[in-house]
């Protein structure tokens, strides 16, 4: 009975990282196709994409396909308002998020963690003979986990998603304007930077890639560009979608627009870096005033105390 116990609550611990790698891997596939779609698009694809499917369900897809549909049900049954539906998509979306099954992913996963964290800790600690109260708490604390975690890892991968697109996006307005300065049209120029910067700069060459695809289907070239800047969330690239938008409306010269962006973007990225940089000095203090000071006074006033301590010994 006991090895049953133990058995179940190990299921219990290893499901929810089997899904939480299943997201994980799910982007990372989601991204290389899209990559190598958009390659294809234009020509410079690979081939025998629809061929390179496996032939049977791995256990990440089917693990995804479970989770989805959790999610799902959830979000059938209208236990989110719409207030939160929004914000939790416009999370999603500035981390890189832009499946339709992210959101059903999400709310999936949360309510799976909510549901096997508690009972995994519940197996655990009557495993190890806890008292009720001991195990109350720490199933009420494995359920703050899991409602509190996946919002946590969201929250950062959208962090991280933002900063990278913040820092790369000067570089990929100085490839533009090279673009530009070729002769290269907008959607051109967009498909070409997104091509070249797959591998260095990641984060907006996927951005652009999504753009450049918008733009392809789409003939109102201001839904697409207006979509990379509610996308991205950060205001450096709203600022390149208006000033794409601009150009293109009233005919203004792209290279000076895209040059002029690039050197005010590079000296906000400089200023914020001082002023990282800047703040330094006081982070320090703290660190310093612990580690520092007591070795100081140590070696200032041992001797003193040493001497005192002899003359009344």
């Amino acid at each position: 009975m006991n090895a049953q116990y133990l058995a179940l609550a190990a299921g219990l611990c290893i499901l929810p990282l089997i899904v939480g790698g299943g997201m994980f891997f799910n982007r990372v596939q989601a991204d290389r196709r899209l990559t190598e779609r958009f390659a294809g698009l234009h020509g410079r694809g690979r081939g025998g994409g629809a061929g390179e499917a496996p032939a049977v369900d791995s256990v990440r897809t089917i693990a995804i396909r479970l989770v989805s549909g959790i999610g799902d049900q959830v979000l059938r049954l209208g236990l989110l308002s719409e207030r939160t539906r929004n914000d939790l998509e416009a999370t999603l979306r500035n981390g890189g998020q832009t499946g339709s099954s992210a959101l059903r992913i999400f709310v999936g996963t949360k309510i799976l963690l909510m549901m096997a964290l508690p009972a995994a800790m519940w197996v655990i600690t009557d495993e190890l003979q806890a008292v009720f109260s001991t195990q109350s708490i720490a199933c009420a604390g494995s359920l703050v986990v899991g409602l509190v975690a996946p919002d946590m890892i969201v929250r950062k991968l959208r962090d991280s998603h933002m900063t990278k697109i913040r820092n790369e996006l000067p570089d990929a307005l100085d490839m533009m304007v090279i673009c530009a300065q070729a002769g290269l049209g907008m959607g051109t120029s967009i498909v070409r930077v997104a091509q070249e910067l797959r591998y260095s700069h990641r984060a907006i060459a996927l951005e652009l890639a999504r753009t450049a695809n918008e733009l392809q289907m789409m003939t109102d070239s201001k839904i697409p560009l207006t979509n990379l800047g509610n996308r991205c969330g950060v205001e450096s690239a709203r600022r390149l979608a208006t000033t794409l938008l601009q150009s293109a409306q009233y005919g203004t010269p792209l290279t000076d627009a895209l040059r002029g962006l690039a050197a005010e973007l590079r000296t906000e990225l400089i200023t914020r870096f001082e002023a990282r940089a800047a703040r330094l000095s006081v982070l320090l203090t703290l660190p310093m005033v612990v580690f520092n000071l007591p070795c100081v006074f140590l070696v200032i006033g041992g001797p003193a105390v040493t001497q005192v301590a002899h003359a009344f010994s």
